[in-house]
């Protein structure tokens, strides 16, 4: 007897959703990235912003947040997905995903299309990266064998190849946009049963150096008091606060600050979406500010956003204190991970990127290296001059 003929899967659809449908749908989920929720293209508010979901037989099954960036005096735009988009990264069909997306992003005068998948491709535990420090002959991450490679990351990267995407990392690790390198702490596992399990606040400190425990402990006896922000008005009344230290920290470090008014469109855009979206952390020692961070949360996952620490005072370690803080918060949340962001994948005594990892080092956490961010021209010789023009931008 003959079988009966196997249906096809159902087709894959793009089309613009409404906001709430899109955070609805990041609701449901244990993981996306902050800039994938529609309130992000507010704070970008000098791209022009759409949220679009995909639909298998009328159901809801995947969203982006697009930016789209005008090319000077020309209706043609760069299409990006930071971080995103949000979609069954798993599925080995990933043509049935991305063809749609194109389809849909060419008709909105996109001369190319620029996304960040979340997906993981290797990993290094902290005691991996601290002996690449100390080994003269390793020079970058990639020098050490990973304590995990993910076959969808390998399978995905091998994918967006032959379906003619390209690789916008430089080298170093910092991508065109988001960073590929990033430390995390863990705050949750998986047992035997496949079932997790929150980590308690003794295991992460346990898994710091001695270094961050001592600092940690210093803190508190120091007299260091960490507050957090407990409302979007809160946070907005002082925000000033936390950006005067941030200007004196950019001054410092060398490095561009944002304006103030960069910092209130995030606090309210992302506050407003969700009030557990963004906390504002300030750390005082006998009144003067010490320290302040920037904390973001999407479901179960947290973010260290943005940091200031003073010149003064350093040895009441404020800065370890409000990350602790916020770490804290981030298990009392249920949160899986707790993100310190971009490194590079450097591990050379010669290079200045190294000081970065070598403090988040400290935490106990590891370095995951994701696929990185990738470009498809639509129109080739827009998406040639669009380069051109980036290159002499510098």
């Amino acid at each position: 007897m003959t079988p009966p003929p196997r249906s096809a899967p159902a087709v894959l659809t793009v089309r613009a959703i409404a906001e709430n449908e899109h955070l609805d749908f990041i609701r449901g989920r244990r993981s996306a990235s902050f800039l994938q929720t529609p309130a992000w293209g507010r704070v970008k508010s000098e791209w022009r912003r759409e949220s679009i979901g995909w639909h298998r037989d009328g159901e809801l099954v995947g969203v982006g947040l697009v930016l789209y960036r005008q090319l000077p005096r020309l209706r043609r735009y760069l299409a990006y997905l930071p971080e995103g988009p949000v979609i069954d990264w798993d599925d080995e069909e990933l043509a049935a995903w991305l063809t749609p997306l194109t389809a849909h992003l060419k008709k909105q005068g996109a001369f190319g299309v620029r996304m960040g998948p979340p997906v993981l491709t290797r990993r290094w535990d902290a005691a991996q990266v601290k002996q690449g420090i100390a080994d003269d002959s390793v020079r970058r991450l990639g020098d050490l064998a990973p304590l995990e490679r993910s076959h969808t990351g390998a399978r995905v990267v091998s994918l967006l190849h032959e379906l003619g995407w390209k690789p916008q990392t430089v080298e170093g690790g910092f991508a065109a946009g988001q960073p590929q390198y990033n430390f995390q702490i863990p705050l949750s596992t998986t047992n035997d049963a496949g079932e997790r399990v929150q980590r308690t606040e003794d295991d992460v400190l346990a898994g710091m150096n001695q270094q961050w425990r001592r600092n940690i402990k210093k803190a508190a006896p120091e007299g260091v008091e960490v507050t957090a922000s407990a409302s979007v008005d809160e946070a907005l009344d002082q925000l000033k606060l936390f950006h005067d230290l941030y200007l004196h920290t950019a001054e410092r470090d060398h490095f561009m600050p944002r304006p103030l008014s960069y910092f209130r469109t995030m606090v309210e855009a992302l506050g407003n979406e969700d009030p557990d979206r963004i906390r504002l952390y300030l750390a005082r020692h006998e009144g003067d500010l010490v320290a302040a961070t920037i904390g973001i949360r999407v479901g179960g996952h947290a973010w260290y956003s943005y940091g200031a620490s003073s010149t003064e005072k350093r040895e009441v370690r404020g800065s370890n204190g409000v990350q602790w803080a916020m770490i804290r918060d981030a298990l009392a949340a249920g949160a899986d991970v707790y993100d310190l962001r971009g490194i590079t994948d450097t591990l050379d005594a010669d290079d200045p990127h190294l000081g970065l990892i070598q403090v988040k080092v400290g935490t106990g956490g590891e370095a995951v290296e994701y696929v990185g961010e990738w470009d498809l021209p639509i129109n080739r010789p827009l998406y040639k001059a669009f380069e051109l023009y980036l290159r002499r931008r510098g």
